[in-house]
């Protein structure tokens, strides 16, 4: 059966700020899309928290960039903003960047993953969802499991994966997007997505046969709006087991935290914490990062679960860790590495700060100069 697995979030409302969402908000958009289920639209769906964001989990037969599905999505979250906007939550609405829906919710604010594939005889899939950080915090764990063997060793000692994956990374500047297949192009692809700020994984591919292993999305919001409008909170879907990393594979990455960018005001550099759902709810400088991970059985396009998959124990240490690196961080106070560098800063709130000051600046050399020195520089200029 061919089905399509399609994860669309949104920030429609933070409660209390940008930590948690509120029960209400979060039941309207699940009531109208399990309509959608009733009626025939869909053939299954589930609603997934972290922090602020909501992402509506919809199993159906429409294909990627379904402009039915995608409106299913647009107006639960619309719904989702009225409840929110009289219970006067924080950034109501935040990421519907307008009123009007277009045929697809892509580059209106909404971040969105989604992928086609024949279901397997099992069909377990993981679906990622971070708060608080950008599509690139998939770079590193996506490179571990489908490129790294010392992580994976299913590319090493399953058939299926021994002739490795292929990468596509999308330019979030220019739109562009390069394929890399692994492990022979290895070197090329680090050589782009270990630049956070301008290379993201957007889909990988099995090269045994073609078929899609995972997808992320992409949608940076301060470049669709052109200024700082909130983080991006990606979403990520892998497929798991029978010629795919298997689960503890996928999960492996996470053991071990690694430094994403976002945080408070999407300004600052920050560790990324692996949390069970109920833990999901940042608060510490609106942080650390976190991320959950949802895993799903599906069964004649049905979804079995979610199963909480950081809801272990193993994870602790990963955990501490990342308390122990955010202190650091948190030590350097407004000062990078912990803020985010200047070409990033440009989509935050900081350049109206220093649009002030732009006309103070001088020319030290000028100051230097005598008098008749610096008329005989004004004539030259």
């Amino acid at each position: 059966m061919k089905i399509t697995l399609s994860v669309i979030k949104a920030d429609i409302g933070g409660y209390v700020g940008h930590s948690s969402t509120h029960p209400e908000v979060v039941n309207t958009v699940k009531e109208y899309v399990e309509k959608e289920v009733e009626k025939g639209n869909l053939i299954d769906s589930d609603i997934l928290t972290c922090g602020d964001d909501i992402a509506i989990v919809m199993t159906h037969t429409h294909g990627v960039d379904s402009e039915l599905v995608h409106k299913i999505a647009w107006e639960a979250f619309e719904r989702g903003t009225e409840v929110a906007k009289k219970l006067k939550l924080y950034g109501a609405g935040q990421d519907l960047l307008t009123d009007t829906f277009s045929g697809n919710v892509k580059g209106l604010g909404p971040g969105v993953a989604e992928m086609e594939f024949e279901e397997r005889p099992s069909e377990p899939v993981i679906v990622f969802f971070a708060d608080k950080t950008s599509p690139s915090a998939w770079n590193l764990p996506l490179y571990e499991m489908f490129a790294d063997p010392m992580n994976t060793a299913g590319l090493v000692i399953d058939p299926k994966m021994h002739e490795g994956f292929t990468f596509e990374v999308l330019d979030v500047y220019t739109g562009k997007a390069v394929k890399l297949s692994t492990p022979s192009e290895l070197y090329d692809l680090l050589a782009l997505i270990g630049s956070v700020g301008k290379y993201v994984v957007k889909n990988v591919y099995r090269n045994y046969d073609g078929e899609i292993a995972a997808t992320a999305s992409t949608q940076r919001l301060s470049l669709i709006a052109g200024q700082y409008v909130g983080k991006d909170d990606p979403v990520l879907i892998v497929r798991s087991q029978s010629g795919f990393p298997a689960v503890g594979e996928i999960l492996e990455p996470f053991a071990r935290p690694w430094i994403v960018e976002g945080w408070m005001r999407g300004s600052h550099n920050g560790p990324l914490m692996p949390v069970s759902f109920e833990d999901a709810r940042p608060s510490r400088f609106d942080g650390p990062p976190r991320v959950i991970g949802a895993g799903y059985q599906i069964a004649e396009g049905k979804l079995i679960g979610p199963n909480d998959m950081f809801k272990d124990p193993a994870f602790d240490k990963a955990r501490q860790v990342a308390q122990e690196i955010a202190d650091t961080l948190r030590r350097q106070g407004i000062f990078e590495p912990h803020r985010l560098p200047a070409e990033e800063m440009e989509y935050t709130t900081l350049p109206k700060v220093l649009k002030k000051l732009e006309n103070r600046f001088y020319d030290t050399e000028v100051e230097r100069l005598s008098d008749e020195q610096k008329i005989e520089k004004e004539d030259m200029d």
